[in-house]
C-alpha cells in the first residue's frame, strides 16, 4: 500500500493526528536501559507499545541511532512496528539530500534496510535529487518551514517577492507530487506559515515537529494545518512523550502525555 494510503487508513483508524518521535538519548532514559545489551530497543519499543493506539504514525530519527552506533537496533525497532503495529505509519527522519547514485543508496537504506514507509528529505539540491526516492515507490517528505529559529537563514530569503519556503511549498505541491506520494515539514513554531502552506499544498500532508519541548502548540497546529476533514496533519512529540519520566513509570508517563497531545492536535 502507497504512503498516502496507508497515511489515510491510519488517521481513520486511529483517529488521532499524533506522531511519536523515537529520538533516544541513553543519558535520559532510564537507569536500568544502559546496562542492557540492546538498551535503546527495549527503550523504543516499551514506549511503542504503550502509545501505538494513540498515534497514526512513529518517527525515528536516524542520528539519535547512528551516534550510539545503535542502526541495528532502529533495524529491530522498524521490524517491531511494521509487525506488531502493522495500522501505524513508519516515518524515517533522515533529512537526505543528494544527487544520483547516493540518493538512489539513501532511498535504499530507508525503503529496504529500514522499512520506512516515508522518508524526509533536504530540497536543497532539487527536484532530480529526491527522484531515486519517488524511484523507490516510497513516500518523500520535504523540508520546508522548520522549527529551529536559525531556518530563517535562507527559509525567509526574498524570492520575487515571496519567502523561498513558499517557493519549496510550490516546487513540491506542483512538481513533487507528479512524481509520487509526498508531504512536507512546517514547524508548529510557526503557525502562521503553517496555514500559508496549507493553503498553498491543498490536501498534502504536513508532518509538523516542535510541540512540546520546543514550545509549539498542539491546538494551533490544529486549527493552522488541518485538512477540512480534520486530518492531513502529523503532529510529532519526541521528547515531551520520550521522557515524561525517568522512573519505573516511564511507558504510564508517556502515554498521558501522548494521550493529551492527541486530544489537542485531533478531530
Amino acid at each position: 500500500m502507497a504512503f498516502l494510503d496507508r497515511l489515510d487508513r491510519a488517521w481513520s483508524l486511529s483517529q488521532s493526528n499524533l506522531c511519536v518521535g523515537l529520538d533516544p538519548d541513553p543519558s535520559k532514559m532510564p537507569s536500568r536501559f544502559s546496562s542492557q545489551p540492546n538498551g535503546i530497543a527495549n527503550f523504543c519499543i516499551e514506549i511503542i507499545d504503550a502509545t501505538a493506539d494513540l498515534v497514526c504514525a512513529f518517527k525515528p530519527q536516524i542520528a539519535y541511532f547512528a551516534a550510539q552506533r545503535a542502526e541495528d537496533q532502529l533495524e529491530t525497532i522498524c521490524n517491531y512496528i511494521r509487525s506488531s503495529h502493522p495500522d501505524v505509519v513508519l516515518i524515517l527522519d533522515a533529512k537526505r539530500g543528494d544527487i544520483g547514485s547516493t540518493a538512489a543508496n539513501y532511498a535504499v537504506e530507508a525503503f529496504e534496510r529500514f522499512g520506512a514507509d516515508a522518508v524526509t528529505v533536504n530540497p536543497y539540491l532539487g527536484t532530480d535529487s529526491v527522484e531515486p526516492f519517488f524511484e523507490a515507490g516510497g513516500g518523500v517528505i520535504g523540508l520546508c518551514r522548520t522549527s529551529n529559529p536559525g531556518g530563517d537563514d535562507l527559509q525567509m530569503l526574498d524570492t520575487g517577492g515571496e519567502p523561498l519556503f513558499v517557493r519549496v511549498a510550490e516546487m513540491i505541491a506542483q512538481r513533487w507530487s507528479k512524481l509520487g506520494d509526498c508531504g512536507l515539514v512546517v514547524g508548529a513554531t510557526y503557525p502562521n506559515e503553517l496555514s500559508q502552506v496549507r493553503q498553498i499544498v491543498g490536501d498534502l500532508p504536513i508532518l509538523v515537529p516542535g510541540v512540546g519541548a520546543q514550545g509549539g502548540s498542539a491546538d494551533e497546529v490544529k486549527v493552522n494545518g488541518s485538512r477540512a476533514d480534520g486530518h492531513g496533519i502529523i503532529v510529532n512529540s519526541s521528547r515531551a512523550v520520550l521522557y515524561a519520566s525517568s522512573g519505573d513509570d516511564f511507558a504510564s508517563s508517556a502515554r498521558l502525555v501522548a494521550d493529551n497531545t492527541r486530544k489537542s492536535c485531533s478531530p
